[in-house]
């Protein structure tokens, strides 16, 4: 990195942050990122996309634009002939290393950074050669890394010229549009290694000003160039951003930056130009790198609620907000932007009930201000059914449960006691309201017609209820549930909308019905005529209830006509859309506006459908370390022998074991959002002989373990309680 005395080299920097601004000023604040739209949320329906997330690709017209823009294209300006070779900059390196004398290095680095122009002469595969679409940036990638590469490791002077370089760049007088060599110029100086040191944050910050300023159409190209960029590279300049952002708000050392009052455009810029690469990685299936990747846990840390309320209420002002960029929030953050925000209105709801009380002259009741749910055990869904549907008003207030005939206070445990029995009953394959695929691991709505759905609402508000009450969980629903979840994450004002309606692919089919889908799969890579050896047309036959065969015409007609090597994508697609969307959809929708009557909330634009998945089921990621230093204990210390043996045995479980301890003991093999801790385990000792199994309380994530003699005896009673126990008792 830089010394100290690269950053006094440079402290001009007031002359040159001036001149920018003047020139800014000067073009207008047409393009400046700090003029960013926050999404007007009193009209849905015009809801403008609040980041470049996939899930709202068909709203984002960077991901629609043609390949061969409209808008006339500047003619590049000539380019200079540079010669010079990977392996000849290799050489120059090594002569310098040995030899101490770095002047052939030197020269080419100040000459290359010298202007955009000189940067093309460098690097672009072929001078001669426009490079003007998206599939093609002309960029000598490996060139680019070797110089970089070696930058880190040249004397100072050497860097200190390549930012002279940058800054010259920088100063340089735009007239009309950005050429593609312009272009390719910002996407190779955003991999500069340097900006990693905060003493480059000034002209990091001017670079990542100009290229947040640029047209839809020139980040168009700057998206699709980024996904061709390698992963490490790429994961680079994602942490490079984020660092930039974390530092810019809780700086180490606040001297080395400008005041934040005249600097405040540091951050969007920062954060449009994040998204731009955000959008790139959501481009290639998988993904170059994890979305989670772009979380800034930074931001856990700052007013999150007033960052939301910015979003919120601000509808086209020019305030910037986290929340138009919400892949940088962190499933935690966001967990809490939902229930801040659902303990908001539950606190709104509840107060209402008081006033209108008051207002009746009527002796308030401390029940008024909860969702009291009352069922009988022997009646469970039915009774469950009757009461969210009668207290439909109040489904946003805290939940409490009572089991009739049952003395018992719900602090917690009767709530969750009852999500898990409900779940489990509506779930059993007797029931008849979802398919289990083993193969996959899942549950899928059956496809069975019948005269109510609300059996389907009620899953959609437990689910909704679990959210709000910061339950956990055990449902296994594919990923494209949460998908549909999501389709539209508003409900439409419109009732005749449809809704749950989502582009599905052969992909997510794999997630349900792997078996069928690797058949589909099949069908499109045959090599012989698909039509005569298949024989097959436009129309599906699937089983109805009671083992009636009925069947579908994916298009009109379709009995008539053959599928055929020219129409099989079209097939597929058909076939995978009637399977996910059309077969279920009455089934679907009542799930949907069930979960949607008590989520309610235009927090839910900020989650991708794996976050919702997360926030209902919880994470698969265990860490059972954590999990050791969190739990609670009672009759037994940490120290005692008993506690010794059973975190060596624990800890030293394979993955498969681990998650059925889990589930054993809480209900669930997975982890809440905010880790091992809010689990609240607990080791309880059973004074009880050591001939008996361990019990679990699931309600209360308590384990009762007996003070087994040895770890052999602890270890074998361990793995058979887990490894048998399902639910209440020994299968």
């Amino acid at each position: 990195g830089l010394e100290r005395g690269a950053k006094n080299q440079f402290s001009t920097f007031s002359n040159f942050i001036t001149t920018i601004n003047q020139k800014r000023e000067g073009i207008g604040n047409r393009n400046s990122p700090t003029q960013l739209v926050i999404p007007n949320i009193k009209n849905v329906r015009d809801l403008p996309p609040i980041c470049l997330d996939v899930r709202q690709k068909q709203r984002i017209s960077i991901d629609t634009l043609p390949q061969e823009l409209k808008a006339p294209i500047p003619p590049e300006p000539s380019l200079p002939i540079r010669t010079k070779t990977v392996k000849d900059f290799q050489d120059d390196v090594e002569k310098a290393k040995s030899s101490g004398d770095w002047k052939a290095v030197h020269d080419f680095y100040s000459t290359t950074f010298d202007s955009f122009l000189e940067i093309n002469a460098a690097f672009k595969k072929d001078t001669n050669s426009p490079f003007n679409t998206i599939e093609d940036s002309g960029i000598n990638a490996k060139f680019v890394n070797v110089v970089y590469d070696a930058l880190l490791n040249a004397p100072q002077d050497v860097q200190k010229s390549v930012l002279k370089g940058i800054i010259n760049g920088l100063l340089q007088e735009w007239k009309g549009p950005r050429t593609k060599d312009d272009l390719r110029a910002y996407c190779i100086l955003l991999q500069n290694p340097q900006f990693s040191n905060t003493s480059t944050y000034v002209i990091y910050a001017h670079l990542l000003r100009q290229i947040a300023a640029l047209t839809e159409a020139d980040h168009h190209f700057l998206v699709h160039w980024s996904k061709k960029i390698s992963q490490r590279r790429f994961k680079q300049l994602v942490d490079r951003l984020l660092q930039f952002i974390s530092l810019r708000l809780f700086p180490a050392k606040p001297e080395e930056f400008p005041p934040m009052v005249k600097c405040t455009w540091w951050i969007p810029s920062a954060t449009k130009v994040l998204a731009l690469f955000n959008a790139a990685n959501s481009l290639i299936s998988p993904p170059i790198i994890s979305y989670t990747d772009f979380y800034n846990s930074t931001l856990d840390h700052i007013d999150l609620m007033e960052e939301y309320h910015n979003w919120q209420c601000y509808g086209n002002s020019h305030r910037f907000s986290f929340c138009q960029y919400p892949f940088i929030i962190s499933i935690a953050a966001k967990k809490v932007i939902i229930q801040r925000d659902s303990e908001q209105q539950m606190i709104s709801i509840a107060r209402q009930s008081l006033v209108d009380k008051v207002s009746r002259r009527q002796k308030p009741d401390m029940n008024m201000l909860f969702l009291n749910v009352k069922v009988r055990r022997m009646h469970l869904v039915s009774d469950s059914l009757d009461e969210l549907a009668r207290k439909r008003a109040d489904l946003k207030k805290k939940l409490k449960v009572t089991f009739v005939g049952e003395a018992g206070l719900d602090m917690g445990g009767l709530t969750k006691e009852w999500f898990l029995l409900l779940i489990r009953q509506i779930f059993h394959p007797d029931y008849g309201m979802f398919t289990y695929h083993k193969d996959s691991h899942c549950h899928w709505f059956s496809s069975f017609k019948c005269d109510n759905y609300s059996e389907f609402r009620l899953i959609g508000a437990l689910m909704g209820l679990a959210v709000y009450n910061s339950i956990t969980l055990d449902i296994r629903f594919p990923p494209c549930c949460y998908k549909k979840l999501l389709s539209p994450p508003i409900v439409p004002c419109d009732h005749n909308t449809l809704v749950g309606i989502c582009d599905v692919t052969l992909d997510d089919l794999f997630q349900v019905m792997p078996e069928l889908a690797h058949g589909l799969s099949e069908l499109l890579s045959y090599e012989g005529n698909v039509e005569e050896d298949f024989y097959s047309t436009f129309q599906v036959v699937f089983q109805e209830e009671f083992g009636v065969i009925k069947s579908y015409n994916l298009k009109p007609n379709g009995d008539k006509i053959p599928v055929t090597n020219q129409n099989r994508k079209e097939y597929v697609q058909l076939y995978v859309d009637f399977l996910l969307n059309k077969s279920i959809y009455k089934q679907f929708a009542a799930f949907y506006y069930g979960f949607h009557s008590v989520c309610a909330s235009y927090a839910l634009l900020l989650l991708r459908p794996e976050e919702v998945e997360i926030l209902v089921c919880g994470s698969p990621e265990l860490d059972m370390s954590a999990l050791q230093r969190s739990t609670q204990y009672e009759g037994y210390q940490k120290t005692d022998l008993t506690i010794r043996y059973f975190w060596d045995v624990v800890l030293g479980f394979s993955l498969d074991l681990q998650k059925k301890l889990l589930h054993f003991a809480t209900g669930s093999d997975r982890v809440p959002v905010g880790g091992m801790a809010d689990l609240n385990f607990k080791i309880s000792k059973s004074e009880t002989s050591t001939n008996w199994l361990p019990v679990a309380h699931t309600c209360f994530n308590q384990l009762c373990l007996p003070p087994y003699k040895n770890k052999k005896e602890l270890k074998q009673k361990l793995i058979i309680g887990i490894s048998n126990a399902e639910g209440f008792g020994l299968e």
